[in-house]
């Protein structure tokens, strides 16, 4: 398997059934990190409100017909004391476990910076688990820096 072998495409709305899967595979690799995520059913995203969204990108990779990872962008206002108005928030990053550790997500990643930057947004943001090791070396290797974090008491 090839670069070449993975199309990137903007979603449709033809997409939602297998973007709701990832979804729900998405909410369970996350369930271990966080305690706090609702008992099913529960969803973290509108994402047949941001696929005709003019200001979210949501984007997935294919290979061989099959969508196989997605992730958006998604201009969001900035807190009021920010050196920015606006920024980009990614999210929704998933990949198929038999497709992890194959470049699609720099290659999503790109696309979705190429999006930000065509909206005149300069400052990409996402949030991700602390104890999500494989996620936070990912965001890394294509520039992420860590920047904050969250704390919570009981």
């Amino acid at each position: 398997m090839s670069a070449t072998d993975f199309i990137l495409r903007e979603a449709t709305q033809a997409d939602l059934p297998v973007l709701l899967h990832f979804e729900q595979e998405l909410i369970k690799a996350e369930r271990p990190f966080d305690s706090t995520i609702k008992e099913d059913p529960v969803s973290y995203y509108d994402i047949a409100q941001m696929i005709p969204d003019e200001n979210s990108y949501v984007v997935v990779v294919e290979h061989d017909k099959k969508i196989v990872a997605s992730g958006y962008a998604q201009l969001r206002r900035a807190r009021h004391y920010l050196d920015h108005e606006y920024y980009s928030y990614l999210g929704f990053m998933f990949t198929l476990p038999e497709f992890r550790g194959k470049g699609l997500n720099s290659k999503i990643i790109k696309a979705l910076k190429n999006w930000s930057d065509e909206k005149g947004l300069k400052e990409m943001r996402l949030t991700v688990y602390d104890e999500n090791v494989p996620a936070i070396k990912a965001y890394e290797k294509v520039g992420f820096k860590k920047h904050i974090i969250e704390m919570r008491l009981e």
